[in-house]
């Protein structure tokens, strides 16, 4: 039976999901070069039209009609074709079209997460299609697997709002695109700082304030359920924040603004599939410990191994979601949500720990594979790099014929 209440909760959850993409690319923009802040913002605005309309085509349905071998969903919901008002199969209390916009919103911000690994080198042509590609050959199939009924559903693993779905697969996929692209010039020369830290702190905070809904709508209800995950949700990004501030303080001797807003985004990704399943306390734990492990990657890692990640997409959400998947199997316990099967290690028991370790190499396969697979079409049709007159100059006008600040210059 309908809830209203339930349904409205969920409405207001899609509007602030919806923001937190405008929000990613105020944050990106703002760390990315003055030159390229065009373009990078460019590249999450567009995926609110290219993934909205995928979504409503086919989707949904691929993700969560049906199951074929438990990896991908049927065409039974082609064009939204039954999507009715009536409660769905994925809750008894709000309609079935109220969960469709509520999962589309994911599908929007993710391939969004992986444009902050590429920026300032990769042609806009190339970065369209690849998503467009990227949406059927990784998103919908892991949306499908994890939330649609799929195989790693079936194995037991669990994953709140997307620490599978959405982070580890765009962090992972931006790491091997980036990887492919090769470095910026200026990454070479070592001359890149955020050009606009207000604009990084207002997407820091739009993101925060999406993350509400993120989560706590993942509850797919308004009951404790939901409260506990908004709890844990800021619980979590408030310890990343002050975790990330002492390690500057150690390391250079004073907080960053720009470290302050790293350190809330990746408390907010670590607690995101555990967000509805460890209790309050164990959110301390995951976001304090998420920030040394994301410093760790981007200024230890990044530089041993040599690849561009430009504005940290692995580092903060591919490392920060392996983390928060590995921690929901340490911490979750069934008595607060009855989805996981089994209590975390924490609590004796190893079969939940042992499925989200599967479910997280599963994961990082099918976004190298998918990777790949996408790359090599986009080749057949542009290269995917720019020219280096075209990276001199800037992708904001060379791509797009803007810039951002003209009227300053």
């Amino acid at each position: 039976m309908i809830d209203t209440g339930s349904t409205a909760f969920i409405i207001i959850c899609v509007t602030y999901v919806f923001l937190m993409t405008p929000g990613l690319a105020f944050f990106y923009g703002g760390l990315s070069q003055k030159k390229n802040v065009v373009n990078t913002m460019m590249m999450s605005f567009f995926i609110m039209g290219l993934a909205s309309v995928l979504w409503i085509l086919v989707g949904y349905s691929l993700s969560f009609s049906g199951d074929i071998g438990g990896f991908i969903g049927n065409l039974g919901w082609f064009g939204f074709s039954g999507v009715g008002t009536e409660p769905g199969p994925y809750s008894d209390v709000i309609p079935n079209s109220c969960f469709a916009i509520f999962q589309m919103m994911f599908a929007i911000i993710t391939p969004a997460l992986i444009t902050g690994a590429v920026a300032g080198r990769m042609r806009f042509k190339a970065i369209f299609f690849f998503i467009l590609f990227w949406l059927f050959v990784v998103y919908f199939p892991m949306a499908h697997m994890v939330w649609g009924g799929g195989f790693l559903a079936q194995l037991g693993s669990v994953d709140f709002a997307g620490g599978n779905v959405v982070h580890i697969s765009s962090g992972v996929t931006g790491l091997v695109l980036a990887i492919m692209l090769g470095k910026r010039k200026a990454a070479r020369k070592q001359t890149l700082i955020p050009h606009n830290i207000p604009y990084v702190v207002l997407g820091a905070a739009l993101l925060w304030f999406g993350w509400f809904g993120f989560n706590g709508g993942s509850a797919l209800a308004a009951d404790g359920l939901a409260i506990h995950a908004i709890i844990t949700t800021n619980t979590s990004a408030a310890c990343a924040m002050l975790s990330w501030m002492l390690i500057d303080v150690i390391k250079d001797g004073k907080p960053t603004l720009v470290g302050a807003c790293t350190g809330a985004v990746v408390g907010l990704v670590a607690i995101t599939p555990g967000a509805g399943f460890v209790p309050v306390w164990a959110s301390f734990i995951i976001g304090a410990l998420v920030s040394p492990i994301c410093y760790f990657a981007v200024s230890v890692l990044k530089n041993k191994f040599g690849y561009d990640d430009a504005l940290d997409a692995f580092g903060c959400h591919g490392i920060g979601g392996i983390w928060g998947g590995i921690a929901t199997g340490l911490f979750a316990q069934s008595s607060i949500n009855p989805v996981a099967q089994w209590n975390g290690l924490f609590f004796g028991d190893y079969r939940l720990f042992l499925a989200q370790v599967i479910s997280i190499v599963v994961t990082i396969a099918l976004a190298i594979i998918g990777t790949f697979i996408c790359a090599g079409i986009v080749k057949l049709i542009t290269p995917l790099r720019v020219s280096e007159d075209d990276e001199n100059v800037g992708l904001s006008d060379s791509e797009h014929g803007e810039t951002a600040y003209s009227l300053f210059d």
